[in-house]
Formats: C-alpha cells, structure tokens, sequence
C-alpha cells in the first residue's frame, strides 16, 4: 500500500465517516427527506450505526490478512463513530419521534423488544466509548481488550433490533446477519487457539 496512503489514512478515515452526515444534512437543506422526515432520520442513522459497527470488527480480520497496521490505526476513529451514529439514531426516536415524553419512551421499551435491543447495544456501547482513550487503553491493560470484545454482543444486538423492527422485507436484515456471521467465523481459530 502506498506509503502516502498509510499517512493519511486517518483524515481519510474521518472524512469517509463523515459523509453519510454531510448527505444527510444535505437531504435536510434541500427538503428531500420524504413524506416522513423523522423516520427517515431515525432509519438512516440506525443503519449508519449498524454498519460502522460491523466495519469495527473488520479490523482484526483484515489486519491478519493483509499483515498491516494501518486496520488498527483506524478502528478506534471508526467505533466512535459508531457511537455517534447510535447516538445519533436514539436521539432521533427521543426528541423528534417521542418529543421527550419518557412514560411514552417507558411505554415502547417494555412492549417493544426491538427497542429493548438497541438501547441495550447502546448502554453497552457507552463504556467503550469512555475508555476509547489512550490513557484509558494504558490504565486499564489487559481489561481494555476484555472490557472491547463487548463489541461482538453490541454488533449482535444491533442485527437483532433491525429483524425485531422490520415487518416485511427481510433481506437487508439477512444481509447484515450474514456479515456478521463471517466476520464471528473469521475469528474462530484465534478463540481456538486461545482455549489450546
């Protein structure tokens, strides 16, 4: 890979996660949102989430079959911007859809278990975000791996409240769960070699 690549694969990092944001404020300017701007909002972001989270755990996977670094130095940027793009979704359904009324919120939570799934990835999420930091890497030691691997039980919330949410048309649900199936077996011989 070439060496400028590798300089300035964070800016680029950054920006390629920036530009679902971009389009989606650029739908919001020129009033493209649809019949329903507010699902649109929430549906888009949550599908933002999903997938920055699936690309986290394409990392590991990438950076043994290729023998490189440069996976790693850009898994941390992109898991924060899973956690605001889940922030992002949730704050949507909170403050456009329910206009903050927690009984109402309360309410979905119990009779809902798709909305029971994603704030569980969410809650789940919040702490790897706090110790996303270096200092916090370095404090922590060898609990910071074990504390990140949550991610694994975040990414399968987060397929499991997409099936639990769609009624009808279950192939891009299917899609994200075959992903995630792939990316779980890729690691198969890694945990085997653990448990030897």
């Amino acid at each position: 890979m070439p060496a400028f690549f590798i300089k300035q694969i964070k800016p680029i990092c950054f920006f390629l996660c920036c530009l679902p944001l971009v389009y989606l404020a650029v739908l919001f300017a020129t009033d493209q949102l649809g019949a329903n701007p507010i699902e649109r909002i929430t549906r888009f972001s949550g599908d933002w989430a999903l997938r920055m989270i699936l690309i986290t755990l394409v990392a590991t996977p990438l950076q043994r079959g290729l023998g490189a670094v440069w996976p790693f130095r850009i898994r941390r940027m992109i898991g924060l911007f899973s956690f605001f793009y889940v922030s992002l979704h949730l704050s949507s359904y909170v403050v456009l859809d329910q206009f903050f009324d927690w009984r109402e919120i309360f309410d979905d939570l119990i009779k809902r278990p798709f909305i029971m799934a994603g704030m569980a990835a969410f809650v789940l999420l919040i702490p790897l975000a706090v110790t996303s930091t270096k200092k916090m890497m370095r404090r922590l030691g060898k609990r910071w791996k074990q504390l990140h691997r949550m991610i694994y039980l975040i990414a399968a919330l987060g397929v499991l409240h997409y099936f639990l949410l769609i009624k009808a048309g279950w192939a891009e649900p299917a899609i994200y769960l075959l992903v995630y199936l792939v990316l779980m077996l890729l690691r198969v011989p890694v945990i085997a070699r653990r448990v030897r």
